[in-house]
């Protein structure tokens, strides 16, 4: 059996934020994550692509920020159950925990964390005739490595963060970007749609908005895409690879037969302290939901701060928060 203070369940940014954050408490921490590395959405999705909105960061690639968040929390030596899913848990009665993993892993904890961003999830697939004949070979629905693309013609679709974000940074990779939008507007950052728009304007890259997709076609390997605009005409656009990016559908898993409250997919919380209606779990990142929530890494890691202090009393339970700093490790702490 594992013993830690703090079990957080999900190894992407905010779960590892707030490994920082309850180290400086010291609280030890034990992260347990369904994916063989940690990182999350971030490593397993798409590590390359750029990210805008980290403070002191202009731009940095999703992994650049997980191997720097590592570097980070790397004085206060968490430990990792990675490749292994959480099934269910078991209240002590003495209030902490028992987590139990999928392959047999039991973690005894004072306090549960669910920072597991969109639980189990897989991608939104379009519905497009012959799809299945090229998604083995020439339909991507995340980038891992944008070089896969160096000199090719590439489709985009979609119209949010990640379609915008994609056909900027290959714009200057890919041999032809051509960025496709059932609507005439976006909903992605307006910053990211004026550089979209830039670039179509410059001539860089070729979009289509309000065009519908069709199929796929192709002797051998994927040569078309045909799509229908305003006018109901026939467009066939070359290309040699497809990347819809229409976002994740979101599963919780073994999540949603816990007990707690739940809303479309999401768990509810308190933003006092980002508790769920269970004691000593909670919930932070892109897994919860309350009023006003937007889905940012930068508001996952202020929920991980505030749910570190709340935490605090499970953890130590005869004694009150001190704010006298002291140096660990060269890491200040409380």
């Amino acid at each position: 059996m594992i013993k830690t203070d703090i079990c957080i369940i999900g190894a992407g940014p905010v779960g590892l934020f707030a490994v920082f954050e309850a180290g400086l408490l010291k609280m030890r921490c034990h992260l347990i994550d369904v994916l063989p590395q940690v990182g999350g959405q971030l490593s397993e999705i798409y590590p390359h692509k750029p990210i805008y909105d980290i403070p002191g960061y202009p731009s940095i690639k999703a992994q650049e920020l997980i191997d720097k968040q590592m570097e980070q929390i790397a004085p206060f030596q968490p430990t990792f159950t990675l490749g292994e899913r959480v099934e269910s848990l078991q209240k002590q009665d003495d209030g902490s925990y028992h987590v139990f993993g999928s392959d047999g892993t039991v973690i005894h904890c004072q306090v549960v964390v669910i920072a597991g961003g969109l639980g189990c999830f897989e991608p939104r697939k379009p519905d497009l005739v012959n799809l299945e004949l090229y998604e083995k070979s020439h339909v991507h629905y995340m980038v891992k490595d944008p070089e896969r693309f160096r000199d090719r013609r590439v489709v985009i679709a979609g119209g949010g963060d990640s379609a915008l974000d994609w056909t900027v940074y290959l714009a200057n990779v890919a041999k032809e970007v051509t960025l496709v939008h059932r609507n005439d507007s976006f909903r992605g950052a307006p910053d990211s749609a004026d550089k979209v728009y830039r670039l179509a304007q410059e001539g860089k890259i070729n979009l289509l908005l309000s065009h519908n997709l069709v199929s796929l076609s192709g002797n051998g390997h994927l040569e078309h895409i045909h799509l229908t605009n305003k006018q109901k005409e026939d467009i066939a656009v070359p290309t040699e690879d497809f990347i819809p990016l229409y976002g994740l559908s979101p599963k919780l898993g073994p999540i949603a037969e816990w007990g707690l409250n739940i809303d479309k997919n999401a768990i509810q919380v308190d933003t006092f302290d980002y508790a769920t209606n269970i004691e000593r779990i909670y919930a932070i990142g892109d897994i919860n939901t309350y009023p006003g929530k937007l889905k940012l890494i930068l508001c996952g890691y202020h929920e991980a701060s505030l749910m570190c202090q709340s935490a605090f009393k499970y953890v130590y339970p005869n004694q009150k928060l001190s704010f006298k700093y002291t140096t660990v490790n060269g890491v200040n702490a409380f």
